[in-house]
């Protein structure tokens, strides 16, 4: 049977289950991501499970999230998360070194591998041949301690690439096209497969590019064949024996097909405040702008930088507009300096910021109230950027650039000046002092976790109760984000590992009274929340979890989750379910009181629960699509509780 890239990288790598689209699957994970800001649990989880080493291949621990040191909760952390990686035999980049998806893809990603990520955007390294997943810390963890990771078969979505990109047109607006077909749940259960001619003309920081944003689709991940280019690559880094031809089989096929005519993409934009607003930059054209930001995992090669540098140079910038320039490496800073971009950039008007996620993640950066801010990040959702009521449009780093220049969204096509062609840097940097290695087994066991007053441990959560009487507390649309359930930013994530302090933050966006009402409540048996489509869409940050659930959140009854969040959730004790009819959405109100019975027994022998609304005598069907192993992780209030009660040895050589 002939076989496209993704089932080959699943086959080679099924440990459990049919690769029948639906079903769960097991599958062996060879490398992993994480970091700072999921990561602090995710090394507080390895101890609490009793973990002595990493079992995979290579797991790697960035610090690119909380990099603003503006007390010492965060450089407390840092040390904590250091000593963590080499008591457990990880690699380790600290502050300054660069975005954790590129500096892997420069200095750990493979060909045929596996890779699982504490980050949505762990995605973009399948732009090497790779199959990279996002999801929950916990996974993450268990994945280091050398367990399966389970998630359902995806469909295999092939786009067929045709044709060469125009001028003025790059990577970028190739996955904006996409967005613009589908919107944000046009990915879901799906990994989206790049395949055709036109691939030639994208290079392998441009294939990140579109890879990193398939989770604005909400896809399980995105591949791309790992062929000549992807070889040249890893020579360029040094590595070119990590290189494997993996390229799909003649007449293979796949679940969903698409085409899309690089020749016929047009400079793209998405409005605020979803990555899947998206229209012609020609639309809108001409609004003011505050900001222009460049960098993030969206934008992160060589040429997103140094081809802005060679549109401003010898320009200047307009007034009033804050082009902030946000590099996704030292080394790829490196090159840009010795290169000269970097004085382009400065000398047009430009703000440096360190390498790191920055303004992406709301770490700085943040735009004016009520003023326009253009982005090449991955995310516009609202309040994401650290300005509250912001408006954030996401575009390309020439759509960038010319804007920065005329001070409103500018189509850069309208530019007086000839497309600038930029090369790669004469002679890349390679440093391969970015990542510290692993310490050798006998070595690590010696060292101790340095933890600083800010590290709280994970409370224990109860079992699932077999009746809930429970309000909904809170009643939600369609396409809630991770961040609007619990924000990033400068302010939230210095209290990643402090779960009592961070739970303080739970949903301010949407409801300030949410955390007060929830805590008055919290030992009457909790609460309930209701939502629309796509609930939990954006980050893997299992936060947006374990807030709500110390807060004493046991139920969400929504009309479909998004993937990693839906897992979280199952994870640490929440029942997820949806409506059987979605039209019983419009029928609950917020302060209703929601009581199903028989829970326990109901979700091992079926997959519908009967809920009543107290008071009002009307009843509803809901329904949960749980595996076995997942009403396994339920019935015990979650993954922690579960690997507590097993038996020894619990974690399989695989």
């Amino acid at each position: 049977m002939a076989l496209n890239v993704t089932q080959k990288l699943i086959k080679s790598h099924l440990l459990s289950g049919k690769m029948e689209p639906g079903e769960e699957i097991g599958i062996k994970i060879d490398q992993t991501l994480t970091q700072d800001a999921t990561g602090t649990m995710v090394m507080l989880e390895l101890e609490a499970m009793g973990i002595e080493r990493a079992k995979t291949e290579a797991s790697a621990q960035y610090v690119d999230h909380n990099i603003i040191q503006e007390d010492s909760k965060n450089p407390d952390d840092h040390l904590f998360l250091q000593s963590a990686t080499r008591r457990f035999g990880l690699y380790y980049s600290r502050a300054g070194n660069g975005v954790s998806h590129p500096v892997h893809m420069q200095r750990l990603a493979k060909p045929g591998k596996t890779l699982l990520g504490s980050d949505s955007h762990t995605c973009a390294n399948g732009c090497m041949g790779m199959l990279a997943i996002g999801a929950g810390g916990i996974d993450v963890a268990m994945a280091i301690a050398g367990e399966p990771f389970y998630v359902k078969m995806p469909k295999v979505w092939g786009i067929k690439l045709t044709g060469k990109l125009p001028d003025w047109v790059s990577a970028k607006d190739v996955i904006l096209e996409l967005l613009r077909r589908h919107d944000v749940k046009g990915g879901v259960n799906r990994v989206i497969e790049y395949y055709g001619p036109g691939l030639k003309e994208l290079d392998a920081m441009d294939r990140h590019v579109i890879a990193n944003m398939g989770a604005e689709l909400g896809a399980t991940g995105t591949v791309f064949p790992s062929d000549e280019e992807v070889k040249r690559f890893l020579k360029e880094q040094g590595r070119e024996e990590d290189w494997i031809e993996l390229v799909a089989d003649g007449g293979a096929t796949y679940d969903v097909e698409e085409e899309i005519n690089l020749s016929e993409l047009v400079p793209l934009i998405a409005k605020p405040s979803s990555p899947g607003n998206v229209v012609p930059v020609s639309e809108v054209a001409g609004e003011p702008i505050y900001q222009s930001y460049i960098g993030s995992s969206a934008n992160p090669g060589y040429r997103d930088f140094a081809i802005a540098a060679e549109i401003v140079k010898g320009k200047r910038i307009a007034e009033n507009v804050s082009f902030d320039i946000n590099p996704t490496s030292r080394q790829m800073l490196t090159d840009l300096v010795k290169e000269s971009y970097i004085a382009s950039l400065l000398q047009a008007g430009a703000r440096l910021h360190q390498a790191g996620c920055n303004g992406c993640i709301g770490m700085g950066q943040a735009p004016a109230t009520g003023r326009n801010s253009l982005r090449t990040t991955p995310r516009n959702f609202p309040g994401r950027s650290g300005t509250r009521e912001d408006s954030v449009f996401l575009c390309s780093p020439e759509t960038a650039a010319a804007s920065a220049l005329t001070g409103v969204i500018t189509d850069p096509r309208t530019l007086d000046m000839k497309y600038p062609k930029v090369k790669g840097p004469k002679n890349p940097t390679i440093d391969d002092k970015l990542l510290q290695a692993p310490l050798p087994p006998e070595e690590a066991k010696k060292v101790e976790l340095v933890k600083g007053p800010n590290i709280a441990s994970i409370p224990n959560m109860d079992a699932l109760p077999n009746e809930l009487e429970v309000p909904i507390l809170l009643k939600v649309g369609d396409n809630i984000s991770t961040d609007e359930i619990l924000a990033g930013g400068a302010r939230v994530l210095p209290y990643r590992s402090n779960l009592p302090e961070i739970s303080k933050f739970t949903y301010e966006i949407v409801d300030e009274t949410y955390y007060s009402r929830a805590m008055d409540i919290r030992h009457q048996g909790g609460h309930a929340i209701v939502g629309g489509f796509n609930y939990g869409q954006g980050s893997s940050r299992e936060h947006a979890a374990l807030a709500p659930r110390y807060l004493g959140l046991k139920v969400v009854i929504v009309k479909d989750f998004a993937r990693i969040h839906w897992q979280n959730l199952i994870n640490f004790g929440i029942l997820p379910i949806t409506f059987v009819n979605e039209k019983d959405y419009d029928k609950l109100e917020q302060g209703d009181v929601l009581q199903i019975k028989n829970i326990r027994q109901t979700i091992q022998e079926g997959n519908e629960l009967t809920v009543t609304i107290k008071d009002k005598g009307h009843m509803f069907q809901v329904r949960h699509t749980l595996s076995e192993r997942q009403v396994d992780i339920m019935l015990k209030g979650g993954l922690i509780n579960l690997v507590k009660d097993k038996p020894e040895p619990f974690f399989i050589e695989v």
